[in-house]
């Protein structure tokens, strides 16, 4: 049975060219970027060119990227990195606002400063589109209380429903107020048309293996004159602001990931993705009287987050593998647990949808025909476990 990957928010597969230039760059370019030597130098032109690359992909200057290891640290970096350095230039700006729909890298960040004392303004969500933070709230927020906020996070596109913030909006605001906005753009760069010199946006973090890259690298965006204390000592790489090593190998196959990105941006890689994602998420809703969770909003073309009430996810997704179609209850940082998405909580969906929903992402490389199967399958699969507990009732 031929496999169909419809968790790509999850991450995704490595193009071949992405592959062959790690590869090589481990046998050709090993040294230590930061050496003086040729042979360091070489390492180092290799790890300027992907920054080039990334800077392009996302519309900033190089210098204003700082290599990570991934989202999480990323937004770890713009966070944190705000909240201490506010806490030693403005110590009145002690107040971290963000969403109870973000991402667990900072959904749980934002718990444990609260569990030391930061104050998180957690703002609720509008009513008009599901998933995403009420702006107006934002504002209101911020005429009373910009002096206190240290920093504003919200991510561009959510990972589990692909519910997209209006993130000009909530940059302008933040601007006219003098308060710094982080947005976790993990799920946007690489899928969506990125200029982040055009937008009031302070620090963005992103991943490499979500669209096609290596795992194990991202980059903080940090827009020049804005200051984050580091949180990784030990040496004056990435201007001093990421101490340690460059991973060479995989921050080169970041950046190959980054032109192919936008070579695939710059054709129909979004009208067709969208067109996609709707055909197959009708067929199974149609079919299965699912529910499609922010359907009615704006939403990344490639993903739809599906309920099937009454059912378990966990039942679903193991059934699906079982048939070859792999997919996902939420974050696969999460997938361990038995408990809803507290994202889909959070939006006011009922736990009985909350338990049974799966989120199908789609690539730029998923094709009609796999959609056309999937939906299929996962139709069957439903019918099949519905039949199973109502036996089961019976």
């Amino acid at each position: 049975m031929d496999r169909i990957y419809l968790d790509s928010n999850a991450t995704t597969r490595p193009a071949d060219e992405v592959v062959e230039a790690v590869a090589r760059a481990m046998r050709e370019a090993w040294a230590n970027p930061s050496s003086v030597h040729r042979a360091g130098g070489e390492a180092k032109r290799g790890l300027e060119l992907a920054r080039e690359s990334v800077a392009r992909l996302v519309g900033c200057q190089e210098r204003e990227l700082v290599f990570s290891s991934g989202g999480t640290e990323g937004a770890s970096m713009a966070i944190r990195g705000s909240l201490e350095h506010f806490a030693t230039h403005e110590p009145a700006r002690r107040v971290l606002v963000t969403t109870r729909f973000e991402h667990s890298a900072v959904r749980e960040l934002a718990q444990q400063c609260e569990k030391r004392g930061v104050e998180v303004v957690w703002l609720p969500g509008a009513s008009a589109m599901p998933g995403t933070p009420d702006l107006d709230a934002l504002e209101a927020l911020l005429l009373a209380r910009a002096g206190e906020v240290a920093v504003v996070s919200l991510m561009w596109a959510n990972n589990e429903t692909g519910a997209i913030t209006d993130i000009a909006r909530a940059g302008a605001l933040c601007r006219e107020h003098g308060v710094r906005l982080h947005t976790d753009a993990t799920q946007w760069v690489g899928k969506m048309p990125t200029d982040l010199a055009a937008l009031q946006i302070d620090l963005a973090s992103f991943a490499a293996h979500k669209f096609h890259g290596p795992k194990g690298v991202g980059a903080l965006y940090v827009r020049r004159n804005v200051r984050v204390t580091p949180q990784t000592y030990g040496g004056p790489q990435e201007r001093e602001r990421r101490g340690g090593t460059e991973n060479v190998a995989a921050i080169v196959g970041f950046g190959v990931a980054a032109d192919l990105a936008r070579a695939s941006l710059a054709g129909d890689c979004v009208v067709r993705g969208s067109a996609l994602r709707d055909h197959f998420e009708e067929a199974v809703a149609g079919a299965t009287r699912g529910v499609i969770h922010t359907r009615d909003a704006p939403r990344l073309w490639n993903t739809t987050n599906i309920g099937f009430t009454k059912l378990e996810a966990e039942a679903i997704l193991l059934l699906l593998s079982e048939r070859g179609v792999f997919a996902s209850a939420g974050a696969a940082c999460s997938s361990g647990s038995l408990d809803p998405s507290p994202v889909l909580l959070a939006m006011g969906i009922a736990p009985e949808v909350a338990h049974g929903s799966i989120r199908f992402s789609l690539s730029r490389e998923t094709t009609a025909a796999e959609c056309d199967e999937a939906a299929r399958r996962v139709i069957a699969a439903i019918a099949r476990l519905r039949a199973s507990t109502s036996a089961a009732v019976g």
